[in-house]
């Protein structure tokens, strides 16, 4: 069997060393002319940890991470966290996305990556589907797997009139430098006045990242560096968080990204018979629940789980379609509670709400 992958991203070389595991033949396809990622760095929950494990990338992943323990901060620098929930319920791994997305590629290996290469269309036939790249070749497999993002081609084309829309008024900036005098433990994550939140904390390799973004936002009109530090300056009553401004300040403008924060709405479906949609293509999310990635790589689970389960591709697929859409509408209910928070308070009830459910009910039901 084999199978053609659109995106080189995390969920895509992930998918790829997936189904090399299960004996599968994988073609990864990247547009870009080299394997990079966008942003900083990225949280991994367990699950997403346990996924890694059980294809061979565990100690990989494991030893360029920092076990985060979050604290949830108001504007005045007082620390909370909702009782009653479990220690894991807190915490997660930071990994950097450059040295991450490396070593995932390391282990899918040279051979099964093909650069420069967009996948724009297909054809579903009886025995194969027909994929068709950017530069007009076509080449066969048994499945085509869209995982190429929230501005998917597989997406338009299996499912239309579904692109990517704005988080409306929702920005974030971020960066990642070498670590200073900066307090080590960091801030995690801080609820400020006017929907802002941000913080910082130390990462792989003695560098540190820093996040700052706001609900409800006016239109930014200023560089990078000066809309970050207006915000930043919205979360630090009595100069308890004077770190997380001289991070942003030291920060080079070139290694400052910002973006308008986009999503992909609720999908009628993921699949047809020979292709399917998976992580930010079929369920890109607002980045305040910091487990777009840890979600998708789960995906990965789901999918080969199906697919060892079930002699029949279709009924795979229909397999992991019917498991993942319920879970995402859940996903999505839980996400709206953690937006909509007034206060740090708040923000760490739900928060841990949300990462419990993901945790054990969710992650039950991604092994099902």
């Amino acid at each position: 069997m084999r199978v053609i992958i659109a995106g080189g991203g995390i969920v895509g070389l992930t998918s790829g060393i997936a189904f090399r595991s299960i004996g599968w033949d994988v073609l990864v396809c990247e547009q870009a002319s080299e394997i990079r990622a966008a942003g900083a760095a990225i949280g991994l929950w367990r699950n997403a940890l346990d996924v890694f494990a059980e294809v061979g990338v565990g100690d990989a992943i494991q030893s360029i991470g920092t076990t985060v323990e979050t604290w949830f901060y108001d504007a005045g620098g007082e620390p909370h966290r909702a009782p009653g929930f479990d220690p894991v319920d807190h915490t997660f791994l930071l990994v950097p996305r450059p040295e991450l997305n490396r070593r995932l590629a390391a282990a899918v290996g040279v051979d099964n990556i093909r650069l420069n290469t967009k996948v724009v269309a297909f054809s579903e036939e009886a025995d194969h589907v027909s994929v068709t790249f950017d530069d007009g070749s076509v080449e066969r497999a048994d499945l085509l797997l869209g995982a190429d993002g929230a501005y998917s081609a597989v997406r338009a084309q299996l499912v239309p009139g579904y692109p990517a829309q704005a988080h409306t008024g929702h920005h974030v900036w971020r960066g990642m430098l070498a670590a200073g005098d900066e307090p080590a433990a960091g801030t995690v994550l801080t609820v400020g006045h006017q929907r802002v939140r941000g913080g910082f904390t130390r990462t792989y390799g003695d560098q540190v990242v820093w996040m700052v973004n706001q609900f409800d936002s006016v239109p930014p009109t200023g560089t990078k560096k000066e809309e970050a530090l207006r915000r930043a300056a919205l979360m630090n009553d009595t100069g308890w968080n004077d770190a997380l401004i001289a991070l942003i300040e030291r920060t080079p403008e070139t290694q400052i990204l910002h973006n308008p924060i986009m999503f992909v709405p609720p999908l009628p479906r993921w699949t047809s018979s020979r292709v399917a949609l998976i992580g930010d293509a079929a369920h890109a999310l607002s980045p305040h629940i910091s487990a777009g990635g840890t979600l998708g790589v789960e995906d990965i689970r789901v999918l080969t789980d199906a697919l060892q389960h079930h002699d029949d591709l279709r009924a795979a697929l229909q397999a992991y379609e019917s498991n993942r859409i319920p879970h995402y509408a859940r996903v999505r209910e839980l996400a709206y509670a953690v937006e909509m928070v007034q206060d740090a308070a708040g923000y760490a009830l739900e928060y841990a709400r949300f990462s419990h459910w993901m945790l054990n009910d969710g992650y039950r039901a991604s092994r099902r």
